[in-house]
């Protein structure tokens, strides 16, 4: 199932991954990396930088560890299982976080978010990447499924209050037409 988001979620995540600025040397986390696969993606596109992944599933950590493997043995990504919740890294490590497919899930979504603001350096940029906002195109179809999955479905403007209220600036959505996408970004005050 896991490397199945790794294809299904590809297209979405390489949308949003256009919405931020990826400096070459960029130390960058993946909170709930899944399969390893935007983890794969960041380690591309900073080609000079470092990746962490993190997943609370031992599952799909392993995955993750299988997807990248060499460029695990490079030492340029690792691959760690731990929560959002109390993230496992000092303050002010992260040039980049992103966060694709998986704060619908997150135990307390205004902490875990302030918990990202932590490890951000200053000026350090949030991309909070999803395919499911309230009031989207597809928002019947969503509006159904969310509950019953206990999944938090966000409207826009709660994406931007929820970046806002825990300390961002220069905060931003941007959405596909015809698609329920979404992709919040983010900027650490400096």
């Amino acid at each position: 199932m896991v490397r199945g988001w790794n294809r299904s979620h590809a297209k979405l995540t390489d949308w949003g991954l256009q919405q931020i600025s990826l400096p070459k040397k960029a130390v960058m986390l993946d909170v709930g990396c899944g399969g390893g696969r935007t983890v794969s993606r960041l380690s591309t596109l900073a080609p000079s930088g470092r990746v962490v992944g993190l997943d609370l599933s031992a599952a799909s950590a392993a995955v993750a560890q299988d997807t990248n493997a060499g460029s695990i043995e490079s030492g340029r990504v690792l691959i760690l299982q731990g929560s959002v919740a109390a993230l496992p890294f000092s303050s002010g490590v992260f040039d980049v976080v992103t966060a694709v497919e998986t704060h619908y899930y997150w135990p307390n979504l205004a902490a875990n978010v302030k918990e990202i603001l932590r490890v951000l350096k200053p000026g350090g940029t949030f991309a909070l990447i999803a395919e499911a906002y309230r009031g989207g195109p597809l928002r019947l179809i969503y509006q159904i499924i969310m509950p019953l999955i206990r999944a938090a479905l966000l409207s826009d403007k709660e994406h931007r209050d929820l970046l806002t209220q825990a300390g961002f600036i220069e905060v931003t959505t941007k959405h596909v037409s015809g698609k329920n996408w979404i992709c919040a970004t983010a900027r650490k005050p400096t």
